[in-house]
C-alpha cells in the first residue's frame, strides 16, 4: 500500500496565531483539509474528500455564505481531490471506496466528484443526516452517494471500539469518536510502517492531545461552538492523549497545518 497525504482545501480565517498558533496576530490563519489517498492492490481508497470541485465553481451554493465568511476558503482547482489524483498520474475513476470521519461540508463535499465510489461511514452519522440535521449541506449529497454504513463497533483497536472489517477495504478501520458530531469516527489505516489515525475533528490542534494540552484560544472557542456532544468530545480527547503516550500510532487532526506538513513528505508506504 502507498499512502499520499493531500490537502484538499485551504481555509484562511482571520485571527492569525489565535487560530493556527503561528507567529503574527494581524494576518489570516491557515487551516487545511487533510485527506489520505491509498493505492491498494484492488484500487484507490480516499479517506475524506475535502470540499469538492463545485466549491471552486459555485462556492456560495456549495459551501454557504456563513462558511465562506468565517472560514474564507481559498478557491484553487488544483487542491481538489480529483485534480491531485490526476497530478499523481492516477485515474479518479479508480477510486472505488471513500471512508469518511463525518459528513460536514469540508469533509464530504467532494463525494460528488466520485459517484462510482462506495462511501463508508458510521451509521450514527448517516442517521443524523437523514434526520435532517441542518449542519449538513443537502446540496452536497443530493446526487445520492452509494452509502455503506456500519453500526457494529465491537472489535478492539488499542482499547478503542472499532469496526475492523470494512466491506472490501482491508487494513482500514472506523474508530467511533463522537463529540464533534454524534456519529463522528476516526479512520485508522494499517500501513507497512505502522498505524495512521485520521482523527478528523475529534481535536483541532497538534498539541491538543499532548500532555499538557495546548490549543490557541480562537480555535478552542470554535471547537466548542461546533461540538455536538461535549462530554464525549472531552473524553475521547483524553483517550487519544493516552493513545499517543502509550503506542506508536501516528495520530493527526484533519485541519492542523503542522500535522499536514509533518506527514505529507515523504509519503508513507
Amino acid at each position: 500500500m502507498r499512502v499520499h497525504h493531500l490537502n484538499c482545501g485551504t481555509m484562511t480565517p482571520i485571527g492569525g496565531r489565535l487560530v493556527d498558533g503561528r507567529p503574527g496576530l494581524f494576518r489570516h490563519a491557515t487551516l487545511v483539509c487533510h485527506c489520505l489517498l491509498l493505492e491498494t492492490a484492488t484500487g484507490l481508497v480516499l479517506i475524506e474528500t475535502g470540499m469538492g470541485t463545485p466549491a471552486v465553481a459555485d462556492p456560495e451554493r456549495w459551501l454557504g455564505r456563513r462558511f465562506l465568511t468565517l472560514s474564507k476558503p481559498v478557491s484553487r482547482a488544483e487542491e481538489t481531490a480529483v485534480s491531485q489524483i490526476r497530478a499523481l498520474g492516477l485515474d479518479p475513476a479508480d477510486v472505488r471506496d471513500i471512508v469518511l470521519t463525518h459528513l460536514d461540508l469540508d469533509h464530504a463535499g467532494g463525494l460528488v466528484d466520485f459517484p462510482q465510489a462506495r462511501v463508508h461511514v458510521y451509521a450514527a452519522e448517516l442517521a443524523a443526516y437523514h434526520a435532517g440535521n441542518p449542519r449538513y449541506r443537502r446540496a452536497q449529497l443530493a446526487h445520492g452517494p452509494q452509502w455503506t454504513p456500519y453500526e457494529d463497533a465491537g472489535d478492539d483497536w488499542f482499547g478503542f471500539s472499532a469496526v475492523r472489517e470494512l466491506d472490501g477495504v482491508p487494513d482500514v478501520a472506523l474508530i467511533p469518536l463522537a463529540g464533534h458530531t454524534t456519529g463522528h469516527a476516526g479512520v485508522a489505516v494499517h500501513t507497512d510502517t505502522g498505524w495512521l489515525l485520521n482523527a478528523g475533528d475529534a481535536y483541532f490542534y497538534h498539541s491538543e492531545i499532548d500532555e499538557p494540552a495546548r490549543i490557541p484560544p480562537g480555535l478552542k472557542l470554535f471547537e466548542r461552538l461546533v461540538q455536538t456532544v461535549p462530554e464525549q468530545r472531552i473524553e475521547n480527547q483524553q483517550r487519544l492523549r493516552e493513545l499517543r503516550l502509550t503506542s506508536d500510532v501516528t495520530i493527526f487532526a484533519a485541519h492542523d497545518l503542522t500535522d499536514f506538513e509533518r506527514l505529507s513528505r515523504p509519503a508513507h508506504a
